[in-house]
């Protein structure tokens, strides 16, 4: 199918702003500037749904770890929890670019989000957000208890870069044993470096999300040519995808990143892991981010917070048969 409406109005009017306010290209641009775009556009979205929020820290192996505690209104005092990392290809992105989605994922799944700041690139190369992402989410299960979360029912999520850093985290708590996550929501994950599928080709510029871009992002991150391979920045090569958690994989028809996506789904589904694929016709890289003016961006996050739902409680629910058995 074509563009969506909605999607191909977005596309055509951050085209013209680009052109009245003489943007370069990302590639073209300084990290600094590249930031403060993102962040730009996320502000123009407004602030979304009122949740309480609590800005701290977890102690990392660089330094404290920013993170963003969110919490729904007149809520239980144990809920279960979901760590998510943001996008923006590891090196822009931050709080404040993800504080709506969120808010939407805190209110809509009924649970406790921390948000993770890790080290962006090329400030701190590859595996520097993995190792953020690792001690955040090592210190919210040891913590659980008094940020009102529930140890037992952790997830994981993230959108495109943050979603590369869900499935890394997955792979790295199976085989650390632990912490156990009940659920990975991965929002068109970047999950390999090689950057050779189709979609790439087919959906190589005019969709947000350009090739150009990917190379740009890669190029900022990665150490060497050499990083491409290791697990930690493709966790599509991965050598077992056996014992991971459940998964709910969203991506969107035209999205470079859409093929190995699917193709992570595939691999997870093949290893005996519960996941479902979800591809939104007519949607473009950053759909899930802009709910509030799309509404292909709004049944993603709706879909999303349901599966996290169901998750929590068949968690919850396998906790209780096993206190009944014991």
């Amino acid at each position: 199918m074509p563009v969506d409406p909605q999607v191909q109005a977005f596309l055509e009017a951050q085209a013209q702003a680009a052109i009245e306010n003489q943007v370069p290209p990302i590639t073209e641009q300084t990290v600094e500037m590249a930031r403060a775009g993102y962040l730009a556009v996320a502000e123009m979205l407004g602030q979304g749904p009122d949740v309480d929020t609590e800005d701290s820290a977890a102690p990392g192996p660089a330094g404290d770890i920013p993170v963003r505690i969110y919490r729904p209104r007149d809520a239980g005092d144990t809920l279960p929890v979901l760590v998510y990392y943001h996008g923006g290809g590891w090196v822009i992105g931050d709080l404040d670019t993800h504080d709506y989605a969120c808010r939407e994922l805190c209110a809509g799944a009924g649970c406790l989000v921390v948000s993770v700041d890790y080290r962006l690139a090329p400030e701190a190369r590859f595996p520097a957000a993995v190792d953020d992402s690792w001690g955040a989410l090592q210190w919210v299960a040891a913590n659980a208890e008094s940020l009102g979360g529930d140890a037992a029912r952790i997830a994981v999520g993230g959108d495109s870069a943050g979603g590369n850093l869900s499935a890394v985290m997955s792979l790295l708590t199976r085989d650390n044993g632990g912490p156990h996550l009940v659920f990975q929501l991965l929002v068109y994950p970047a999950v390999d470096m090689d950057f050779s599928r189709p979609s790439i080709d087919e959906n190589a510029d005019g969709y947000i999300l350009t090739r150009d871009h990917m190379i740009w992002f890669r190029g900022h991150y990665l150490r060497s040519e050499a990083d491409r391979a290791d697990f930690r920045a493709s966790p599509l090569l991965a050598s077992d995808h056996t014992g991971l958690p459940p998964a709910l994989v969203i991506t969107a028809e035209f999205d470079p990143l859409r093929d190995e996506g699917r193709d992570y789904a595939g691999k997870l589904q093949a290893a005996g892991v519960e996941a479902t694929l979800s591809n939104y016709e007519g949607q473009v890289h950053v759909f899930f981010q802009l709910s509030p003016i799309l509404d292909g961006g709004r049944k993603a996050v709706d879909e999303a917070c349901a599966a996290l739902r169901n998750a929590f409680d068949a968690s919850s629910q396998e906790k209780t048969r096993g206190l009944k058995s014991g």
